[in-house]
């Protein structure tokens, strides 16, 4: 089977190479259903025949390989790729800003990847379910990279522009796919 990609932000990504992230949670779009007849059913009623998880993109057993900010590095016929994310993540920009020409993620080809990742796991739950994950004031509980509760939730509302907030915001309470992963070898071929 094919590897397929997945963008992650640069401080995401340095969340999957600290170990810290195995799951991500992406929107399911649209948030309806339709029927053969053109028929809009809301996903919350659709949920009761179906299970989602048999619609989404990715499924357990896929290896994805993560597109992140990305540049070329060297001179000549002697190059090589560099990742955003070894230069300091997002509040941290402690190189020069010339050091390299930053490439987004979006358009990192497939041998640039540098991390594949294994799907281990596919649910789906509205999206403010993360906050009935237990949590304790000696033990507090990273989920997506964050520690639990406010960063999340900022990370969250980060990630869309503005006119997305009111189908997909924190507020909406969307339904997300869930994906658990762990990190896999590079599949030969």
């Amino acid at each position: 089977m094919k590897p397929k990609p997945i963008l992650f932000s640069t401080d995401m990504v340095q969340a999957l190479l600290d170990g810290r992230k195995t799951q991500t949670r992406r929107i399911i779009k649209p948030q309806y259903a339709e029927k053969s007849d053109g028929t809009k059913i809301p996903i919350n009623e659709f949920v009761k025949e179906f299970d989602l998880k048999h619609f989404a993109p990715y499924q357990p057993g896929d290896i994805l390989w993560v597109r992140e900010t990305w540049g070329v590095g060297g001179e000549g016929l002697t190059h090589y790729f560099v990742y955003r994310t070894d230069y300091g993540t997002t509040g941290d920009d402690s190189f020069p800003p010339t050091m390299f020409k930053w490439k987004p993620s979006i358009h990192m080809p497939y041998e640039a990847a540098r991390i594949f990742l294994r799907v281990t796991k596919v649910r789906a739950e509205r999206l403010q379910d993360i906050m009935n994950y237990p949590t304790g004031k000696n033990h507090p509980v990273v989920l997506e990279g964050f520690t639990y509760g406010c960063d999340f939730i900022a990370a969250w509302q980060s990630t869309m522009n503005k006119k997305d907030w009111p189908l997909y915001g924190w507020g909406a309470n969307p339904w997300v796919f869930v994906y658990e992963f762990e990190r896999c070898e590079k599949p030969q071929g």
